[in-house]
């Protein structure tokens, strides 16, 4: 009983936090600058996770044409780029990861 009260606080508690920045947020007023600046948050925390994952597979440095992540990453991009459509970006990043990592290339 014990770990699902504690699952219930702590899901609480996120849910507190989240919900005061969305409401001092609607409260309050914002400079210019400051908006503009948290424009950029999400692609800055996404490359945040997403990009040491490509480039440092295992822990370790590789931009060489072995690394697989490197390359799927790149062709989602590219994917990305022309077809502006973040479903998409996602199927075809992962089925060029499977793909590569299929064959061994």
């Amino acid at each position: 009983m014990n770990i699902w009260i504690v699952m219930f606080c702590g899901g609480l508690a996120t849910f507190a936090i989240r919900l005061s920045f969305i409401y001092l947020f609607g409260k309050l007023r914002v400079g210019e600058g400051l908006r503009r600046a948290l424009y950029y948050v999400p692609p800055a925390v996404l490359s945040a996770i997403v990009f040491p994952e490509l480039i440092m597979p295992g822990g370790t440095f590789d931009l060489s044409l072995g690394n697989v992540r490197l390359l799927a990453g790149a062709a989602a991009a590219l994917i990305a780029w022309f077809s502006k459509s973040t479903l998409g970006t996602i199927a075809a990043g992962m089925a060029v990861l499977a793909l590569l990592s299929f064959t061994g290339l």
